[in-house]
């Protein structure tokens, strides 16, 4: 028996098939799905781990969405997969538990499991407060981490006050210990955050990109996704028009197809080890459009799973070109690298030797070509300063 599954609840097939029969080469049949008591599924060899959190009563204003995850399943299992041979279980729901802590604790159990096997958690939930619990998974893992939100606002809160699905970012950043290296937010508007809260984040170092700022390129946002240990997903960041299940949507946000664009560059990202899409709410959605969404953004995650290239640079490496760029009267120095097999490209920030080994995995920051370029014409890439600052 495995640790974490008296955590679980096995699915009722047949509410989610709705009676039909799944297709040779369908999810629905790819998958190892718990929906028998006595038959959880073996996760020897599994890549990735689909888990349901059926947890809303801290969704202040979005009460509903602990129904989601059956909800995206009916549409997900109905896809094909493409090239790619998946390794994917679904583990079932957690249901409430006694207190929502109860409920945080079995997440958090479970996603530190899974890391410690090498599966990545893909948690549907339920309310975005749940990003606190799969956030305490990495507590006893030993490393700090990167969290990158993709979001409409900041979720800061009072980190005193109750954690709920509008304020969790604060309890996360004051936890101690104090495993958390990087925050980045993808998405925000600016119309819906409060301007102090930005300028905490500045303050702290962190990453904040505006909607617009990232709409207008969205490969810019790869980078960003290459850097996380962890993603979380707010649905509500989506356009209410292409995503209208949540009453916080807004008339302006990311289009479906850069929902999925960005959920491929997630997939491919080496590091990334763990998922949460929160915030659907069915009793809000129109024909299923916001569940269809969210099994699409699932698939291209896997998609971009299958397709990693496993090319986090080495220093010393061959497949590697490295770029050396002295800036402001070789008062700074960058060192760029160029993967071979991907493109892709990686800064290095200097290491403090007073700082230990505690940082290190975080001095190569991914970056694009356009870095490259604004340090060839002796501009310092803010993503580079940033982290220099952090590690100065």
């Amino acid at each position: 028996m495995s640790d974490i599954q008296h955590f679980f609840k096995p699915l009722d097939m047949s509410a989610i098939s709705d009676g039909q029969t799944y297709a040779e080469n369908q999810f629905g049949n790819l998958v190892n799905i718990y929906s028998q008591e006595d038959a959880f599924p073996d996760l020897q060899g599994i890549d990735i781990a689909i888990l349901g959190v059926c947890e809303d009563r801290r969704a202040d204003d979005n009460q509903g969405c602990a129904s989601a995850p059956d909800e995206v399943r009916k549409f997900f299992y109905r896809l094909f997969p493409g090239t790619f041979s998946p390794r994917i279980v679904d583990l079932g729901n957690i249901h409430p538990g006694h207190d929502v802590d109860d409920t945080y604790f079995a997440l958090k159990a479970t996603v530190d499991y899974l890391i410690r096997n090498n599966i990545v958690p893909f948690i549907l939930g339920g309310s975005q407060d749940l990003t606190y619990a799969q956030f305490l998974g990495y507590e006893k893992l030993e490393q700090t981490i990167n969290i990158v939100a993709i979001d409409s606002t900041l979720d800061l809160g009072d980190p005193e006050g109750d954690v709920n699905n509008h304020a969790y970012l604060g309890r996360i950043i004051l936890h101690q210990p104090n495993y958390l290296f990087n925050y980045s937010n993808i998405g925000y508007q600016t119309y819906l955050v409060d301007p102090s809260a930005l300028a905490m984040m500045n303050r702290l170092y962190f990453d904040t990109y505006r909607l617009g700022q990232v709409r207008d390129n969205i490969e810019e946002s790869e980078p960003i996704l290459r850097h996380a240990d962890m993603l979380t997903f707010d649905m509500s960041a989506i356009k209410h028009s292409d995503a209208p299940a949540n009453p916080n949507a807004s008339p302006n946000g990311f289009y479906s197809e850069e929902a999925c664009q960005m959920m491929r560059y997630a997939g491919m990202n080496d590091k990334l080890s763990s998922v949460g899409l929160y915030e659907i709410n069915p009793g809000y959605d129109q024909q299923g459009k916001t569940a269809h969404l969210a099994a699409q953004m699932i698939w291209c995650f896997a998609d971009g799973f299958y397709g990693r290239k496993h090319d986090f640079p080495s220093r010393s490496n061959p497949d590697y070109l490295r770029f050396n760029v002295m800036l402001q009267d070789d008062k700074y120095e960058i060192n760029f690298y160029k993967s071979k097999k991907s493109d892709r490209w990686w800064m290095e920030i200097p290491y403090p030797p007073n700082k230990g080994l505690k940082f290190e995995r975080h001095t190569l920051l991914p970056c694009s070509y356009k870095d490259y370029e604004l340090a060839t014409n002796n501009d310092i890439p803010d993503r580079w300063w940033q982290t220099y600052q952090k590690l100065s």
